[in-house]
Order: structure tokens, then sequence, then C-alpha cells
């Protein structure tokens, strides 16, 4: 059964539009063009980090992140920045009794940004800085699954990349769903592991209460 439901953040929770945007800007770069160049990237299997090299060779995210706090314009994401179906699908699932959790490739400051919108509503926000361990390292996983009082087997861990969430928390031992939004997804959507690999596959959030429910049904 599924007994706790543990969230990514970007393009999960958070729609990070305004957020790539700012980078763009920091570039003195068009936004469409950083955008397209994203998808370039995406498209081809490299890492999202060789899309500001492409633009700044050598450049280098950690200390572009600390170069714009000083400038006054650090990164940020606030409750108009959280998908619509964000709120009643935690909410939902809370009434339903799961144990939530919220765990992804996040920075410290990301960190208390989170906790600052959700520490009422989930029992877990966990960032890879915070545990020393980043998506798609099987130690990140370890770490998910040492912070739920549950069975590994009894996680659903929901994201929108195959290859960052759904295929390492598979390996974990964990269900999954993959929700279909945000520029990863969209490209991945119709591979071969995205069809195969996810326990769920959903356009929004507030699909998940109705399915785990179905699924814990037969599981029953």
């Amino acid at each position: 059964m599924i007994r706790a439901v543990v969230f990514d953040v970007g393009e999960c929770l958070v729609d990070e539009t305004r957020e790539y945007g700012s980078w763009a800007d920091w570039l003195e770069v068009p936004r469409h063009t950083f955008a397209a160049m994203f998808g370039a990237v995406i498209a081809q299997g490299r890492d999202y980090r060789e899309v500001f090299r492409e633009f700044t060779p050598g450049f280098d995210l950690h200390e572009q992140r600390q170069a714009r706090a000083a400038a006054g314009k650090p990164e940020h994401f606030d409750e108009t920045d959280l998908y619509s179906d964000v709120r009643p699908a935690l909410s939902q699932l809370r009434d339903d009794g799961l144990w939530l959790g919220i765990a992804g490739n996040q920075t410290v400051r990301a960190g208390g940004i989170l906790r600052s919108l959700f520490s009422d509503n989930v029992d877990l926000i966990g960032t890879s800085d915070d545990w020393g361990a980043s998506k798609p390292d099987a130690l990140f996983f370890d770490r998910v699954a040492q912070a739920v009082p549950h069975a590994t087997n009894e996680i659903l861990y929901v994201g929108d990349r195959v290859d960052n969430d759904i295929a390492p928390a598979v390996a974990a031992g964990m269900l999954t769903a993959l929700v279909h939004r945000g520029p990863w997804a969209t490209i991945q959507w119709r591979s071969d592991e995205a069809m195969k690999l996810p326990t769920f596959r959903v356009k929004g959030l507030t699909e998940l209460p109705p399915l785990i429910g179905s699924f814990n049904q037969q599981e029953r």
C-alpha cells in the first residue's frame, strides 16, 4: 500500500518560469532565446547547467547564485509560483491519512522558502543541500527512505523528470508518479521509460488522491 507521498519541487510543486526568466535577465539574454536553448539541452539529454555555459563559458551556478544574492537579486519563489493544484492535492492527501514530504535538489535558501510555505502541510522538507546528496544519486533516495517512517515500497515519489526522479526512485524500490508539466516532462513524456516506469502518469496533482485510493483498495 501507499502510505507516504514525497514530492519533488521544481516543476512539480513550483512553476519555475519566473525563476528561469530571472536567470535569462541576469545573463542579459532574451528570455525566449534562453528558453529555446534550455529545451535543446534537455532534449539532448545534457545537464541543464550546460544551458548557462552556452551563454557564459565557465559559468559556475553556485558562484552566480552568490553573486545574485550580493546584488540583491537572489533566487526566489513564493505562493504565486505554486501550481494551482498543489494546495488542493496536499489537503486531500492529508485528509486521506497519508504521510507527506517534500524532497528535491534545492539550495539552503530554497529550503527556507519551502519551510515558510509548507511546514504546516507536510511532515518532511528535505533538500540536496541539507543532505549532501543530489538526485539522481542513490544516496539522495536513501536519505528519503531513512526520513520516511514507512517501508520504502510504501513510498510514492512524485516528480516531473524520468531521469532525475522516476528512474532512480524506482531503482530505490519506491513507487512513482510522473506529472506532465514543465520542460522535462514535456520532452520525456512519450519516451519508453516514461511509459513503462511510473506507477502513475498524471496531468496534475489532484489526480493522485483517487489513484492512490484505488491502488490501496486493490492491495488490501
